[in-house]
């Protein structure tokens, strides 16, 4: 049963993962009955034991969904999560706030984001992720088209956590405070349990809450799901830790040379390489990930002449990153042969400070920390992007304080 369940989650990913790109929902309707078609005949016995409880779990149809955009708000005194419905066009309406049921926090000396990663709020599979950096949790809720359902609140495995990955069943966190950490999880029935031998100590030596520079960045779980990555910022290294049978961990990280300064954000391409950012430098580099867990740049790192280069975001064929030291989203692609190439300097002018990104339906959802902000921009064929909405009325970054964290369905 947990086979065919993690086959079926598998198959979904893909689809969500076509849908927030805009793939056409007739083709995506017809790829989730077979989804679901293969599952039911995997399982056809396991359910009629289990009942119609077990199949609760299954996924909203595409035809059916409601698409939209979260941001949470990170305040200290109560961490929340605001939700806008987005329409076919690209624009955002308000549709209400939910409770996290945990704290927000700030990073010692943040010039803009407050937790000083990507990744703090994680849209998969019909449910959400949310850190709680002040409480050292992890909410996680279900999602009801625009309304939320709060499911489950845990202990991060450590201080401060800062960035969610999910894999399949597979649920891991990264925690800044002190030494750093990361925790693995089982997600079992909306429950997430702690997994044994997956908790990772990072031996960075910090403070709780962590300096900015001095804090990990973000974790991710390779494609093929074999590795978990993590980047350090200030230390100037990736680590990468081997996942084995039931999300364990290797007891020690391989740990490879970032090509530039500041490793930062990072996402993956369609062949699995993987692209970090370089905020020292302001250059995004592409890399290997060999058999063994090493990373290998495979060409030089792209520089795109603005400063505070942080946070990536594919979208399609393009990868766009914000520069919160400019105010401005850069563009990015891959030709024909692998190489990175800039396709714009400046895509857009955001003037307010932009840090995470999200997409939803082939739109590119920009945070911005210092108005308060959420920009959606629809994306061309050729890269460029349209300012199509703006939704106000966010907590605006100020005295180290502010919301970090945007996801979408």
């Amino acid at each position: 049963m947990d086979r065919a369940a993690d086959a079926y989650s598998e198959c979904m990913l893909r689809l969500d993962d076509h849908y927030a790109r805009g793939a056409n929902t007739a083709t995506l309707v017809r790829r989730q009955a077979r989804c679901e078609a293969r599952f039911e005949r995997r399982t056809s016995r396991a359910i009629r034991l289990y009942g119609a409880d077990r199949c609760t779990l299954l996924p909203k149809p595409f035809a059916d969904r409601t698409p939209a955009v979260f941001v949470q708000t990170n305040k200290p005194l109560g961490n929340t999560i605001r939700v806008f419905g987005r329409a076919e066009d690209g624009t955002l309406t308000a549709a209400g706030e939910y409770e996290t049921g945990g704290l927000g926090g700030s990073t010692v000396g943040a010039p803009m984001d407050a937790l000083a990663s990507q990744g703090s709020l994680v849209y998969r599979h019909g449910l959400l992720f949310a850190v709680n950096a002040g409480s050292n949790t992890v909410t996680l809720f279900r999602v009801h088209g625009n309304e939320l359902e709060r499911l489950h609140v845990v202990p991060s495995g450590g201080f401060f956590p800062v960035s969610i990955a999910v894999h399949r069943r597979l649920v891991y966190v990264l925690n800044a405070g002190g030494d750093g950490a990361v925790q693995g999880f089982r997600l079992d029935d909306g429950e997430l349990s702690p997994i044994e031998g997956a908790n990772r100590a990072l031996g960075l030596g910090g403070a709780n809450p962590p300096g900015f520079m001095l804090s990990p960045a973000q974790l991710g779980v390779s494609p093929n799901g074999r590795f978990l990555i993590v980047s350090t910022k200030h230390y100037n290294v990736i680590n990468t830790f081997r996942i084995h049978r039931g999300g364990r961990l290797a007891e020690r990280p391989v740990t490879s040379a970032s090509a530039t300064s500041v490793p930062f954000g990072f996402t993956f391409d369609r062949r699995g390489r993987v692209l970090v950012t370089g905020a020292g430098t302001s250059e995004v580099t592409r890399y290997r990930l060999d058999r063994g867990g090493a990373l290998t740049p495979t060409g030089p790192s792209v520089s795109n002449g603005q400063a505070g280069l942080c946070w990536i975001q594919r979208v399609g064929h393009y990868f766009y990153v914000a520069n919160f030291g400019s105010s401005t989203i850069s563009a990015y692609r891959l030709d024909r042969n692998g190489d990175l190439l800039l396709v714009a300097a400046v895509a857009a002018d955001t003037g307010d400070g932009p840090i995470d990104l999200t997409t939803s339906g082939g739109y590119l959802y920009v945070q911005n920390a210092a108005a308060g902000t959420i920009d959606g921009y629809e994306v061309h064929r050729d890269g460029s992007l349209t300012l199509v909405t703006t939704a106000t009325g966010l907590p605006i970054f100020t005295d180290g304080n502010g919301m970090d964290g945007i996801a979408a369905s």
